[in-house]
């Protein structure tokens, strides 16, 4: 299934059930369209890949909010190949972003700034996933 629209509400409830006061890690799995696609919105953007959607629109307005609040990319990566995953399922970047807490992504999703440069996200994306993690101490 493809999944790429971000359900803020959803997102908040889910969220509601990790540890406060404590960092969140966001694993972003990312699948670009060849052509962004604005649909009624195209209007209004110079057509661009999803990578130059993602990258160059969203990215960039995204980040500094992460980073306002506290908030830094951990790790991003280009994948190289799908070794253990379902025959249909390719990723093409993966970024693992790191918050203070569960608050801080949430007071993200409600800057009215971000709020308006989602649409570049999801014109960019076919598919996406977004997992949060929080550090466990798994013994190894």
């Amino acid at each position: 299934m493809k999944t790429v629209d971000a359900d803020f509400d959803a997102i908040a409830k889910e969220l509601a059930e990790l540890p406060a006061n404590t960092p969140v890690f966001m694993l972003n799995l990312l699948k670009f369209r060849d052509q962004a696609d604005y649909g009624a919105n195209a209007g209004g953007f110079s057509p661009c890949t999803g990578r130059e959607a993602y990258f160059e629109r969203y990215a960039p307005v995204a980040s500094a909010h992460v980073a306002e609040l506290g908030g830094e990319v951990v790790w991003a990566g280009e994948a190289q190949a799908m070794l253990i995953a379902p025959p249909d399922e390719d990723w093409d970047t993966t970024l693992l972003v790191r918050y203070p807490d569960r608050d801080a992504f949430l007071a993200l999703t409600a800057i009215p700034e971000y709020q308006d440069v989602v649409v570049h996200r999801t014109a960019a994306l076919v598919d996406s996933r977004l997992i949060a993690h929080r550090v466990a101490d798994l013994g190894v």
